[in-house]
């Protein structure tokens, strides 16, 4: 499968609860932090659900 590169790019603060817990399932705690995941539904969905504040990459 194909990796994606994800980057918080935007704060979390006043976000609301779920986009917040998105971002620490998606294991990003920081701002400008990245993490490397697999290419699948699962993660893609959380991507989109927290696009505004994180930029994709292929790796």
């Amino acid at each position: 499968m194909a990796k994606i590169k994800v980057t918080q790019v935007k704060s979390r603060i006043k976000r609301p609860k779920d986009q917040k817990l998105t971002l620490d399932a998606l294991g990003l705690r920081k701002n400008q932090q990245s993490v490397i995941h697999e290419d699948t539904p699962q993660i893609l969905g959380m991507i989109n659900k927290v696009k505004h504040l994180v930029t994709v990459e292929s790796v």
